[in-house]
């Protein structure tokens, strides 16, 4: 898994084909501030340690708001829940007033890098994977309400934690593509086809950008949507929390996937599997 200079001249060309080969693109020199990332860490820890968190309990039909450990996500084929709780952040949704205006600032920024991104996947992708997209990549998440910014928080391990539980089991992601400014704890890891788990360059400041199941969906298994995981901490480091930023990229519900899929017919049926509608 290649580390792609945002600013090289190739970095469109590089990306694409790291994406393409692992599932997985790593930038760096790219426009989103270390500063801001670290801000966002701190402010968002603090919420999840003292903040109301309850007053905001996620609305089943939204899916917007805070997400308990008891209700967190349990991976397809797998049996024990994630140990882990997040927040589901829409420009549209609920959001503690004074995390507002920083937190929209970021889903901003990234959503707008993101559509760069996207350009450069279309742009490398050969002609007879183009033809497949029904817009252009970057046009189906022009003002979509759809794209979720997750602010996660895996709180420090207890010792007590179900057997064979971990902080999030192996998955794939729904969407187009994955934006995640790396964690402040390591953790990530990514499957490869000889299926070996390999650590993705998690140092402070990387950019990591993965693969979700629509972008595979729409260009009919070229880009491959990989198995990624967060495995547990040990010895002191099991004491410590973990924050992480994913923003997952959604195209606007009524944008056509493939002859099989619209956005909304994918995601409810993937949400369906996943056991939260």
């Amino acid at each position: 898994m290649e580390v792609v200079d945002y600013q090289a001249e190739d970095a469109g060309e590089k990306f694409v084909a790291s994406l393409r080969e692992t599932g997985f693109g790593v930038l760096v020199n790219h426009p989103i501030k270390k500063e801001l990332v670290e801000s966002i860490y701190s402010n968002w820890q603090r919420f999840f340690s003292f903040g109301d968190k309850e007053q905001y309990a996620f609305d089943p039909a939204k899916q917007d708001g805070f997400f308990s450990t008891d209700i967190s996500e349990t991976a397809k084929g797998h049996q024990q829940k994630d140990i882990k709780e997040y927040y589901h952040v829409y420009p549209w949704g609920r959001i503690p007033e004074e995390l507002k205006t920083e937190i929209l600032h970021y889903y901003k920024l990234a959503s707008s890098l993101a559509g760069e991104l996207l350009d450069w996947v279309e742009k490398y992708s050969p002609p007879e994977v183009a033809k497949l997209y029904s817009e252009p990549l970057s046009n189906m998440i022009m003002d979509t309400p759809n794209t979720l910014l997750r602010v996660l928080h895996y709180p420090p391990l207890a010792g007590n934690e179900e057997l064979g539980a971990i902080r999030a089991a192996a998955h794939e992601d729904i969407n187009l593509l994955t934006i995640l400014p790396a964690a402040n704890e390591p953790g990530l890891q990514v499957q490869l086809q000889s299926g070996e788990w390999l650590d993705v360059p998690s140092d402070f400041g990387n950019l990591i950008i993965n693969i979700g199941d629509m972008l595979q969906e729409a260009s009919a298994g070229y880009f491959p949507s990989t198995s990624h995981r967060v495995i547990n901490p040990e010895g002191s480091d099991a004491s410590k929390s973990r924050i992480s930023l994913p923003l997952f990229l959604h195209p606007r519900s009524e944008v056509k996937l493939s002859e099989r899929h619209t956005q909304h017919s994918y995601l409810m049926e993937r949400l369906r599997e996943l056991g939260v509608v």
